[in-house]
């Protein structure tokens, strides 16, 4: 920056010291510096990291999806399972109650033989008896 790109405008003087404004003349088109383009180097490099991203982000949402496959999978799995054996539960509760009426009947039915046969002996006993 040259002296001429500045101008110095004295402010009133204060007790704490003087004021000062700076005025800066606007920049010329020629004193701006031009900034090369990256390198080619630099942009190979800018897109390999894109690249690098870019394949993470896709193998993390691969990541993902097999996860909530293999959840929905294992879901699946456990209620098939859970519903396997409540039949199997169930039909063996049925087949225990089925067994249980099966001997009540029987006893029953034992039951009613023996009372019969009671019957059918009390007269003879009591003719044999006399």
């Amino acid at each position: 920056m040259a002296s001429s790109d500045i101008q110095v405008k004295e402010l009133e003087k204060r007790a704490s010291g003087q004021a000062f404004e700076l005025i800066l003349s606007p920049r010329s088109k020629e004193s701006v510096p031009e900034f090369p383009l990256s390198p080619p180097k630099k942009k190979s490099h800018e897109a390999e990291v894109l690249k690098q991203l870019a394949e993470k982000r896709e193998h993390e949402k691969e990541v993902l999806q097999k996860a909530i496959e293999e959840n929905n999978n294992f879901s699946k799995m456990a209620e098939e399972k859970l519903t396997h054996k409540m039949e199997a539960n169930k039909e063996n509760r049925e087949a225990q109650m089925a067994a249980k009426l099966e001997r009540l009947r029987e006893k029953d039915k034992h039951i009613e033989e023996v009372r019969k046969n009671k019957e059918s002996k009390d007269p003879a006993d009591e003719t044999e008896a006399d």
